[in-house]
Parts: structure tokens; sequence; C-alpha cells
């Protein structure tokens, strides 16, 4: 059974992957950045979701994507929703894997500090996940993933590219797992405003089912 492969940006995603239980593909996007009105495109990237995710949103039943798009409380109810969630990120544009690291350090490390929750134990574990990146090179097609189990605050983070073996590294800080999860899904403010859009979109057509 083959089944329709969803293109993001040429790059190809599965339309359901399994964990422990089959997650659909619910949402999905690039990151890019426009110099000299070239766009320079880095990222595609795919967000999973446990369909019963609906089911925890439904006080945004009836109201259409862009509204929700818009709506930093319906991110933030997706993000605590008790369901897992696994992101699929692939590398268009070829960087250090110390480049993609520092940027998340940053908008992770930025978001703890608004919250006043930067303190030595997120201070480390977030070294630790900058760490893992230093030593990468992200070639074209590389895979980066992220998996947030339901009902644990924790992260497993994987790295894999072409002739080399899966890397991967656990992140046990409930702190520092939200604000990666709020990196990429956090609304207005999340990494990429074309996956923020297709999952409002989606979600608000599974809201109406």
């Amino acid at each position: 059974m083959t089944t329709e492969m969803v293109m993001v940006d040429e790059v190809p995603f599965p339309p359901q992957i399994t964990t422990t239980k089959p997650l659909s593909l619910l949402g999905h996007g690039i990151t890019d950045i426009e110099i000299h009105f070239l766009q320079i495109k880095f990222t595609a990237i795919g967000v999973y979701l446990e369909p019963e995710v609906v089911g925890h949103l439904q006080q945004w039943k009836g109201k259409p994507g862009n509204v929700l798009a818009e709506d930093d409380n319906f991110f933030e109810a997706l993000i605590n929703a008790p369901v897992e969630k696994f992101l699929r990120v692939v590398v268009i544009k070829e960087i250090k894997g110390s480049q993609y690291g520092v940027q998340l350090e940053s908008a992770v490390r930025d978001r703890l500090a608004a919250d006043d929750k930067y303190e030595e134990e997120e201070e480390e574990a977030l070294e630790k996940v900058v760490e893992f990146f230093q030593s990468k090179y992200f070639k074209k097609d590389s895979v980066i993933t992220y998996h947030f189990p339901a009902n644990s605050a924790t992260a497993e983070i994987a790295f894999t590219t072409e002739g080399k073996e899966e890397a991967k590294i656990k992140v046990e800080n409930a702190n520092v797992v939200e604000m990666i999860k709020k990196w990429y899904l956090g609304g207005t403010r999340g990494v990429s405003a074309t996956t923020i859009s297709s999952l409002a979109n989606t979600l608000s057509a599974e809201l109406c089912k």
C-alpha cells in the first residue's frame, strides 16, 4: 500500500508516521529568510500530532484558520494538550549544525528568560542540546526530529544524515522542552509562519467536522 507523500517545497513528507501510535501530518511549512529580495529557504517542517488533539481544542470550534493563526492562546492549548507530538525538520540549505544550535539556543533562552525560568538546570540542559548539534553537519536532506511523548515533559531529538548512523539526545528539563515546542509551535512567535498558518487551517477544518 503506497501512501501519497505530501510535498513541502519539493521535500517529501509521509502523511502519517507511527511512534507509539499513528500520528497525522497536521501542519507543514518552511523556515526561510529574505536577503535583498532573494528568498533563502533553510528547512522544511512537518508537524505530526495525534488526531485526538482536536478534542482538546473544542473551544475554538468554528473559528477560521486565519483567526486561529493569530491566536496564541490556541497554540498554547495545542502545546499543552496531552497528546503525542512529533516534528520532522528536513534541511533544504546546508549549514553547520552549530549554526542551527545557536538559533535554537537563543530562541529557547530568550523565551525562558522572559518567563523567569532560566536557571542553572535550564542552562545545563540547553548546553547539552547545543553541544549535540555542534559536531553535526547539516547536509541537504538531513533530518532532525523532535519527539514529544504525550504525558512526559521530555523530548527526544534525533539527527540523521546520509552515510552516518542516527544520533539521539534526550532532553529531560521540562522548561527547556516547553520552549523548544514553542519555538516551532508557538503561534505568532513561532519560527515558521507558514507552518503555523498550515496548522491553523488544518485544525480549523478538523474542528468543524
